[in-house]
């Protein structure tokens, strides 16, 4: 091996990083280099950085996975979320709530359809930036990191009495990329979905997929985390960490029929979870 080609030690590169933001033209020429042997946080900062967040280590995750649908593709995802993210999710996004909205002739509008609250949550945020690096991570090669985007994530929140009729998260027809949007140029539609709970303190608001049926035994540990609805399909119980992930698209960029859904009634209490909607852009 070269010189040139092993990597610095961790003092020099200590050294090297701090001399760099002294000097903001300097590190602009070495970052590249010693990128890979930097830690995550101090990879992201440069030296005109004033971030309003504390230091944040986004750390190793673990979650288990129970497959409900092949065809189409559901996965259940346990313990998606930890408390603390939950935590600091919330925070990101309370001030932000507002009537949630649907895109209906070309435009976003209220509808009796959908009566819960929304919040964006900005992409800036080190807790959100790590979850959503977990979902990018999760769905592997099915986005590409260089060309796709993981999306903006939302806050929903459903009260007594607020739900989300039938729908599908998916467009009709591909959409185009707007002002402040990546992929400037380029239709996309949202090629997977991932709803995960932040808040359970409520009774009803199970999240129904009246298409995707479960004819397989399931393991008893996890029985209690879905259900057959009484008009078909499954009904998902909101449980405070855990997620459903699910694919929305057919392999040819059609929107699959089977992934409608709806938010059933929340009939006492309060339930907020997050939407993840990753994007899928085509040349």
């Amino acid at each position: 091996m070269s010189r040139l080609s092993r990597p610095p030690s961790i003092s020099a590169v200590a050294k090297i990083a701090l001399f760099a933001f002294v000097s903001p033209w300097l590190w602009g020429l070495i970052s590249p280099i010693i990128s890979p042997y930097l830690p995550y946080a101090l990879r992201r900062a440069t030296p005109d950085d004033a971030s309003p967040y504390p230091e944040y280590e986004c750390r190793p995750h673990h979650y288990s996975t129970e497959l409900v649908s092949l065809d189409p593709l559901l996965i259940y995802i346990e313990n998606f979320l930890r408390p603390s993210e939950i935590t600091e999710l919330l925070e990101a996004g309370e001030s932000a709530f507002s009537p949630s909205t649907v895109f209906k002739n070309g435009r976003l509008t209220g509808t009796p359809d959908r009566t819960s609250s929304s919040a964006g949550l900005p992409r800036d945020n080190p807790t959100v930036d790590c979850v959503l690096s977990r979902a990018q991570g999760f769905m592997g090669s099915m986005i590409d990191p260089n060309k796709d985007d993981i999306g903006p994530p939302q806050l929903v929140r459903y009260t007594a009495g607020q739900l989300f009729n039938k729908h599908h998260d998916w467009y009709d027809t591909p959409q185009p990329t707007r002002k402040g949007m990546r992929g400037h140029g380029r239709s996309w539609n949202r090629v997977a979905s991932f709803f995960a709970i932040l808040e359970d303190n409520c009774k009803g608001g199970e999240t129904w997929f009246p298409y995707i049926d479960n004819t397989h035994s399931r393991r008893d540990d996890v029985h209690h985390l879905w259900r057959a609805h009484e008009d078909g399909g499954l009904a998902f119980k909101p449980v405070a960490g855990n997620a459903i992930f699910w694919v929305n698209l057919h392999a040819n960029g059609t929107g699959d029929d089977r992934t409608i859904h709806a938010g059933l009634p929340v009939t006492e209490g309060l339930k907020t979870a997050m939407n993840i909607w990753p994007r899928k852009f085509y040349d």
